[in-house]
């Protein structure tokens, strides 16, 4: 019903109208499709939510799941020697009836003895017997499922829970063993990463493989294209029973997280840990090939890929050796000097060795043995015990990774032995011996206590060359003139060294530079300044209340360096987002946290990593291939390489401007130089990337006769494609701090010694950054706030001709290297208390960016 005003009579009667049953039946008809459309955009809005919360609610909700806890799946891995049992070579395919019912019999023991312990029975999910060999022993995996709401009883789910059930268990068993029953002369079970839990009986990335004296090969799912996300895949290796299995890897390319991404081999065939050979990630180059050999005639490898980075994965080629080839080791030496090794290096040692080498030398010499490699890595090892895989020499054990080792005998003969147990291998060692003459050890130079000989410069110089301080005790001058002077002589130092509370000499120039030179403390403990006092850098004394002050009152800056100041109060330390706002953080950027709110100190850290995982080689120079991916020959017209440069980005390099700015200005015409990029040898360029230079850019302030901003950079006429060997090194921040007596490495193919010749092959050198005081005094005064020292003031260790425009590079605990200087002028070469200065790249670091736009 309705009503509506009628105004077509002059009286004004309102008229009132009645609906037809016409009109009542069209308005229901109209009625109940408007509940139609409301019910079906009420079911497509139903719908649509459910999408919403399927793809994108669903999904957070997963992630802050996983974020909180999860239920946990425990597995134990281990193996069981059945001695009754006939070995039938059908039991090594897992799809035929010997081996299903004999796997059966053996998971039902299992079951049976793990639900008699009430804790292990409530979470016992499965066990699975996965593989045999001769003996027979069989290889078995159990697991446990425990719910997020009992995740306080998993550390009661223990590897001696376990073992102690299934061993009390199998016992009891066999004392009351019936016909029939299997009997299990022993059990082991280890605790497992539950994704190496594998059904043999699910084909799905499982091989079972058959070593031959003729090498055979197999590689990762994918390869070289890229594993996919989330594989499990495992390869079952067997030889005859007089053979051992040697793998190597040709190509071993695999994601550089270990937690996610790995290969993790066996001497055994179960992923029992404590049959672990080796567990490997990250990329290998060709000169650090993975290579492993088992000490029996069975081996399991295992994929495990879990990041959703793709990488090429991996080539492996596998044969069978000779047991008698292999598990042999150790002789006796009788040469005046010989190199020996672990055994198969420089491929990793076999598990389960014992070597010993007997050194004999003639009557009235002794003997001294350097270790050239020396690396025995093992998880959880104490490096004081070494009680898994060791070298013992004079009762004295060593193992983990050692960058100097040498020692002397006290007669004409020496035992060395070396050890391995049935878990975890590596590359072992290289080292080689020599006779020499006790009355005079070290001809010309100075005998150390360890027996290494060292020029005789390097003796009560501050640094501990020898090892083991040896050439820092007794540096006193004075003469010997009664027993009651013997200890004054013990401790007194030259008149321009610092007598150390522990009786070492260092340099005077080294008291108050903040860094513990002597050891004790000493040179440090006589500096401190007044209570209501800031001791700077340089040991200059300021009020309390400079410090975070958000102004740099000390000259080096150290007021400022470390503030945890408000967000947004900026200092000359502050790192700046991008946003404008600062942290008051040092070494912000690339370190893995998101500081910034905008995350731009995280923003632009695809640098400073080197792809290649290498070795560390004693007392070596020359570097190796892939190690300093960032490092750029520099060659002008036909005199070859000239200056060194380091990659910053795919079309820029960043340079010393004293390489172009000269009194020559062919220096600086582009088309006079070109770039290498990815070198190592001068004459190999197979995988160099030579590019033309398109501009030079020195700094309009460059000064050529004290070297202030010494700094170029060079766009290249077409952009680097980066690859293993070629990476761009990270820009440090402003506010990037490097401090003194940090070890630091400079790089380059200039001359190996002052007047010599260019090296053919790029050198690598450790220095160390030396404090900003101690450097303006040495180069007296000729040091500016764009500079910096770096190098050692004994001497011997420097940058030199042709390695200038080079990078000096640090390490930072983040993982990633980051560029403190560039190689700029000295004083000679690796001359005493003349060190290296470099340009610093902090300081200029603005007018990188506002060049090159990085």
């Amino acid at each position: 019903m309705y009503a509506a005003r009628y105004n077509g009579h002059s009286d004004r009667h309102e008229r009132i109208d009645f609906l037809t049953s016409k009109e009542k039946a069209s308005s229901k008809r109209k009625l109940g499709a408007v509940i139609g459309v409301l019910l079906a955009v009420l079911i497509l809005a139903a719908v649509a939510a459910f999408l919403i919360w399927l793809f994108v609610f669903k999904d957070a909700e997963e992630a802050t799941l996983s974020k909180q806890q999860k239920p946990a799946v425990l597995v134990f891995s281990g193996h069981m020697k059945t001695p009754d049992i006939p070995y039938k070579q059908k039991l090594e395919d897992t799809s035929s009836p010997e081996f299903e019912a004999l796997a059966e019999k053996l998971e039902g023991v299992l079951e049976e003895n793990l639900k008699k312990n009430p804790l292990l029975a409530t979470y016992y999910t499965k066990s699975v017997v996965t593989a045999f060999s001769e003996g027979v022993i069989a290889y078995y995996w159990s697991q446990f499922d425990v719910p997020v709401e009992d995740l306080e009883v998993v550390p009661e789910i223990s590897e001696e829970l376990v073992s102690e059930t299934l061993e009390n268990g199998i016992k009891e068993q066999q004392r009351t063993r019936s016909v029939g029953q299997i009997k299990i002369s022993e059990i082991t079970a280890t605790l497992t990463d539950s994704r190496m839990a594998r059904n043999p009986r699910a084909n799905e990335c499982f091989f079972r493989l058959e070593a031959e004296e003729t090498e055979s090969q197999f590689s990762s799912p994918g390869y070289p294209g890229g594993y996919p996300s989330k594989s499990r895949c495992q390869w079952q290796i067997r030889a005859s029973a007089s053979n051992v299995i040697s793998v190597t890897f040709p190509f071993f390319h695999v994601e550089d997280d270990c937690s996610d991404d790995f290969v993790s081999i066996y001497d055994s065939l179960s992923p029992d840990d404590s049959q672990t050979i080796t567990e490997k990630c990250g990329h290998r180059p060709p000169s650090n090939p993975l290579e492993v050999v088992s000490s029996g005639n069975i081996m399991l490898i295992s994929l495990i890929t879990d990041s959703e980075t793709q990488r090429p994965g991996f080539q492996a080629l596998y044969k069978a050796i000779p047991k008698s080839k292999v598990m042999t080791c150790g002789s006796v030496l009788s040469a005046s000097s010989e190199v020996f090794t672990s055994p198969l290096y420089p491929s990793f040692y076999p598990p389960a060795m014992d070597c010993k080498w007997t050194i004999k030398v003639p009557a009235g010499k002794k003997v001294r043995v350097k270790f050239t490699l020396f690396r025995m890595k093992e998880p959880g090892v104490d490096t004081r015990v070494c009680h898994k895989d060791y070298v013992e020499v004079s009762g004295n054990k060593f193992c983990g990774e050692l960058s100097s080792l040498a020692l002397t005998s006290t007669t004409n003969t020496l035992d060395v032995t070396f050890h391995s147990d049935e878990s975890y291998t590596d590359k072992g060692f290289r080292a080689e011996y020599s006779a020499y003459d006790p009355r005079n050890p070290c001809p010309d130079m100075f005998a150390c206590a360890s027996g290494i000989c060292i020029a005789r410069e390097l003796k009560c110089d501050g640094w501990n060359d020898c090892g083991d301080m040896s050439d820092e005790m007794k540096c006193g001058t004075f003469p010997l003139q009664s027993i009651a002077c013997l200890m004054n002589f013990l401790k007194e130092c030259d008149k321009d060294q610092f007598n150390c509370g522990n009786g070492l000499c260092k340099p005077k120039l080294w008291v108050c530079d903040r860094v513990n030179d002597c050891g004790d403390g000493s040179d440090e403990k006589s500096c401190s300044c007044e209570e209501n006092e800031w001791r700077c850098g340089d040991g200059v004394c300021m009020p309390q209340d400079v410090v975070c002050d958000t102004k740099t009152d000390c000259e080096d800056g150290s007021d400022e360096a470390s503030c945890e100041t408000s967000p947004g109060i900026c200092s000359a330390f502050s790192f700046k987002c991008k946003s404008g706002d600062c942290v008051n953080k040092v070494n912000a950027e690339c370190d893995r946290v998101d500081d910034c709110a905008d995350n731009s100190d995280e923003a632009s850290c695809k640098c400073g990593t080197r792809p290649y995982k290498l070795n560390r080689i004693v007392g070596g120079q020359n570097a190796e291939l892939g190690e300093w991916p960032w490092q750029v020959s520099l060659h002008f017209l036909t005199y070859g390489h000239v200056c060194g440069a380091s990659i910053i980005s795919q079309k820029w390099l960043l340079s010393a401007a004293h390489c172009f700015v000269t009194h020559d200005p062919a220096n600086q015409v582009t088309s006079n130089w070109q770039t290498y990029s990815g070198l190592q040898d001068q004459y190999k360029h197979d995988d160099v990337q030579r590019r033309a230079v398109k501009t030079i850019v020195s700094h309009p302030d460059y000064n050529q006769m004290t070297f202030d901003y010494d700094i170029a950079l060079l766009e290249l006429s077409e952009p680097l494609d980066l690859t293993d060997t070629i990476q761009p090194i990270c820009l440090p921040a402003p506010s990037h701090v490097f401090p003194a007596g940090m070890s630091c490495s400079v790089t380059g193919w200039g001359a190996v010694r002052e007047g010599g010749q260019k090296s053919q092959l790029l050198q690598k050198a450790s220095v160390k950054i030396i404090n900003d005081s101690v450097c303006n005094v040495v180069t007296e005064g000729q040091v500016t706030s764009r500079m910096l020292c770096s190098g050692f003031l004994t001497g011997g260790v420097d940058a030199c001709q042709g390695d200038s425009g080079g990078p000096l590079v640090c390490f930072e605990e983040s993982g990633k290297w980051f560029q403190a200087g560039i190689v700029s002028w000295g004083e000679g070469c690796a001359r005493r208390n003349k060190p290296g200065v470099y340009t610093r790249v902090t300081k200029l670091r603005e007018w990188i960016r506002k060049t090159t736009g990085i």
